[in-house]
């Protein structure tokens, strides 16, 4: 599979665990807030080798508690089914990070116990989705796809959403609000300006109106959080 970096101790990506967090290239959005503006557009990006993950992973099974799996798209690697397995085999809980953008990929991990945990970033309402991942062709069947399969419960979820002002209002809020009901929780995101990002001078949401976001999605989500204000 390929690994575009390693990030060997974190307690702040996987709620309270001490995880590893693997990062894959290559991204079928372009997201223009995007912190990892050159791993999702695969632009001269070094590789890792698997087998330098794995004796990494083996020499801290008494150390770690879990895996990331994160990008990038990491379902777009058609290995990643495997790659899961052996780490699966080395006992550990395992986190995916995903934009949902391959529902069958999503559901085949899961049902066959790969994946414990799901965040899926859902990026704005529906109407506003092709313009935030840059994508005018994005399948919106896909994300909705993906969307539905975490609110059946399958498996453990979060949704997170990263904030914009250029591409989020009220409105986009409150649709989002409507097409996620039920959904036990969802992290509100505060963007940070990088000069990784692909595109450049956007803005973060004020923490004021991130809270009124917060309390128009209370209406339908059992738990609304920020997340990084």
């Amino acid at each position: 599979m390929k690994i575009s970096g390693l990030e060997k101790f974190s307690m702040v990506d996987f709620g309270e665990k001490i995880c590893a967090t693997v990062f894959t290239p290559s991204c079928n959005f372009a997201c223009p807030f995007c912190h990892n503006g050159d791993l999702a557009l695969n632009k001269n990006i070094a590789l890792i080798s698997e087998e330098d993950v794995f004796e990494y992973l083996s020499q801290r099974k008494k150390l770690l508690d879990a895996v990331v799996i994160s990008g990038g798209e990491p379902t777009l690697q058609a290995d990643l089914p495997s790659f899961l397995t052996k780490i699966k085999k080395l006992g550990y809980v395992i986190k995916l990070d995903t934009n949902g953008s391959n529902p069958y990929v999503l559901k085949k991990l899961v049902c066959d116990g790969l994946v414990d945990f799901v965040a899926m970033d859902v990026k704005n309402s529906l109407t506003a989705y092709p313009v935030t991942v840059g994508k005018p062709d994005a399948d919106l069947n896909a994300v909705k796809e993906s969307v539905d399969f975490l609110l059946s419960d399958a498996v453990d979820y979060e949704f997170r959403t990263t904030l914009v002002a250029e591409f989020h209002d009220e409105k986009n809020i409150t649709e989002t609000a409507d097409w996620l009901k039920g959904a036990k929780i969802i992290f509100l995101q505060q963007f940070v300006e990088k000069d990784t990002c692909i595109r450049a001078g956007l803005h973060p949401v004020p923490v004021e109106t991130a809270m009124r976001y917060a309390q128009i999605l209370k209406r339908t989500i059992k738990t609304v959080k920020l997340r990084g204000y």
